[in-house]
């Protein structure tokens, strides 16, 4: 399952589609579907050794775009992969429209966490300093080329980690079924002083090891949030139970909503709901995601704190 992204956006030659892909945890999101080859050429793609084909430029399909309004149909957003603790966490980052757009998420991965990302715990195993040279795709297979700082430091935890950040990143897309790496140009079938075997192509699902058993992906950290909220993500929990709760400012709940995400114990489901929420001012607060404490300890096994600003309802 693939990992997509919502996209009302780019218009090319008066050409939109709408496909549905998904990765690993499975969310819901919609695709523009695959930008034109109308040969958009990418600034200096190296030769990569060993790839048996030409390089060429990048065919990746647009991210979606979740845009509101004439003013935002230019823009698209889409998921770039991070970790929180030892999990893999994703976050979303929206741009002008562009038919480079794996490429542009590829750059906001290596740009790393937002400020308000990091002070919520988000990281990257990414080191300081790779570049992206290339971004290349042959029959849905993705060939990334970085900078060999990517495999700078750090140990296989570590390394992998890194993988799944790009593979990830990449994989949301529906032309992207597979993902090589390369370093300086020169393509790589193991990586890291462990000796990390990437001879194959790689999906987010080859890292479903390293996925969070609920996963937010909507509302992301420090939105200015609606009232009510739609909270969307994944889960893999006891009998697909799953709880939100809106907390102010002081620590007081004030709104929550059950729902049951399409699959659990033991499989990965999506959920989405809605929930009305009561403040009387603009403040600062967390969207609460955990399961039942089905085992009576008086917390829940896994929960999700996402830092938000709350609005009144309107």
């Amino acid at each position: 399952m693939k990992y997509v992204v919502t996209a009302l956006g780019i218009l090319l030659a008066g050409l939109a589609g709408v496909a549905l892909a998904s990765c690993g945890a499975g969310a819901g999101a919609q695709s523009a579907g695959p930008v034109p080859t109308s040969k958009v050429q990418p600034a200096a793609v190296p030769a990569l050794s060993g790839s048996g084909t030409d390089t060429i430029a990048s065919t990746l399909s647009t991210g979606t775009g979740s845009s509101a309004g004439a003013g935002a149909a230019h823009k698209i957003t889409y998921q770039v992969w991070f970790h929180r603790g030892e999990q893999l966490f994703v976050v979303r980052r929206t741009i002008k429209a562009t038919p480079r757009v794996g490429t542009a998420a590829l750059d906001s991965l290596l740009a790393g966490p937002s400020d308000d990302e990091r002070t919520a715990g988000v990281e990257t195993q990414v080191p300081s300093g790779t570049q992206l040279l290339a971004l290349a795709i042959n029959k849905g297979i993705a060939t990334v080329d970085l900078t060999s700082e990517y495999q700078a430091g750090g140990g296989s935890a570590s390394m992998t980690m890194r993988l799944a950040q790009v593979v990830c990143t990449l994989d949301q897309f529906p032309t992207v079924r597979g993902v090589l790496f390369a370093l300086d140009g020169r393509r790589i079938d193991v990586i890291g002083g462990e000796g990390i075997v990437i001879d194959h192509p790689l999906t987010c699902k080859s890292y479903d090891d390293l996925l969070p058993a609920i996963l937010v992906e909507s509302p992301p950290i420090g939105q200015d949030i609606s009232n009510p909220v739609t909270v969307s993500g994944s889960a893999n929990v006891f009998e697909a139970n799953v709880t939100v709760e809106i907390v102010d400012l002081t620590g007081h709940v004030v709104g929550t909503k059950f729902v049951t995400a399409t699959c659990g114990t033991g499989c990965r489901g999506t959920f989405s709901v809605t929930v009305p929420y009561e403040v009387n001012v603009t403040q600062h607060g967390t969207i609460v995601v955990h399961d039942d404490d089905a085992a009576g300890t008086g917390h829940p096994p896994h929960e999700v704190r996402i830092p938000v600003i709350l609005e009144p309802a309107s």
